[in-house]
């Protein structure tokens, strides 16, 4: 007796072409490999009433008082200027009251070029914050290769990528090793060749806070913290490497922490006229947004964006 098509039969289709390949056929148009290239679609999360019931600031681990409506129409404004720039915005719709820190996208997701992973944030005060960005994900027809698991803490901010075939993974006070393995292991299944290890030193957040990428062959990063080991690997690859001059901006306006909307152009928080004036002097167009209330949650543009699809650098 023949087989049907169901058990192998002549009329079996069999499906042969890669996830890389087939995900806009049946999940969507996204996937990112790079920090720089042409940006078309972000998540994010508006500050929503969360922020008006904090009752102590440094007890949510943020750093100092904000106001919760200058915040939401600062918000409003980097959502704005997405837009301009012909990127889609999507919202991670629902939340919890006693997560005001979920406005920060990109500890909660990290996109790679076949669908996303879903972080395991290291705080108990932002325990659980992930579910609600995979609910997102999930509604937008995002496919979610893994989430972060077991005793393993990973938040996205601690990876930059260069290109499709290398990133950086950083291990510091919100990744740990379990969890920079777990990511390690999903990036090298899905073809990443290059996955370079590095610690962060201690009293720095996240890896975003001290490299980013502007333009193909750019990076900024802050001397005397960024890892020695993301340096040599990027000059080796022939990186110009700009320099922060300013601790006292680096630390008060976050302008490392910004977003390229393409390559040689980036979306930056107003104030940090120093690093400005590097960018601007490298050849890098300097698009601005005042974040000022925002950034006292503690995080920055790059922090509070969850990017779903980038062309390739």
């Amino acid at each position: 007796m023949s087989l049907t098509a169901a058990y192998g039969g002549s009329n079996w289709s069999q499906r042969v072409a890669p996830m890389r390949e087939d995900i806009g056929d049946w999940w969507g148009d996204w996937g990112v490999s790079s920090e720089c290239g042409k940006l078309r679609a972000v998540l994010l999360r508006r500050p929503g009433p969360e922020l008006d019931a904090i009752e102590d600031f440094e007890r949510v681990q943020m750093r100092s008082d904000l106001q919760p409506a200058i915040a939401r129409a600062q918000h409003d404004a980097l959502a704005d200027a997405y837009r301009l720039h012909g990127v889609s915005v999507h919202y991670v719709e629902n939340g919890r009251l006693d997560k005001p820190n979920s406005y920060f996208i990109r500890d909660l997701m990290l996109m790679t070029p076949e669908g996303a992973i879903i972080t395991r944030p290291a705080s108990t005060v932002r325990a659980g914050e992930e579910r609600y960005v995979a609910e997102a994900l999930a509604k937008a027809g995002v496919p979610i290769l893994m989430t972060v698991h077991g005793t393993g803490t990973f938040e996205g901010a601690d990876v930059s990528w260069v290109n499709e075939d290398l990133c950086f993974l950083a291990e510091g006070l919100r990744t740990n090793e379990e969890g920079a393995n777990q990511v390690e292991r999903m990036l090298r299944e899905i073809g990443v060749k290059h996955v370079v290890r590095v610690g962060l030193p201690y009293g720095a957040m996240h890896l975003d806070g001290l490299l980013n990428s502007p333009d193909r062959d750019v990076a900024a990063v802050w001397p005397r913290r960024t890892p020695l080991k993301i340096v040599q690997t990027l000059r080796e690859r022939g990186f110009r490497i700009l320099e922060l001059p300013d601790d006292t901006e680096a630390q008060n306006c976050l302008p490392l922490n910004f977003v390229a909307l393409e390559p040689g152009t980036i979306l930056m928080p107003t104030g940090g006229t120093h690093m400005q004036r590097i960018y601007e002097e490298a050849g890098i167009t300097c698009k601005m947004v005042d974040i000022s209330e925002l950034i006292k949650g503690g995080g920055g543009i790059h922090c509070m964006t969850g990017f779903l699809k980038r062309d390739p650098a």
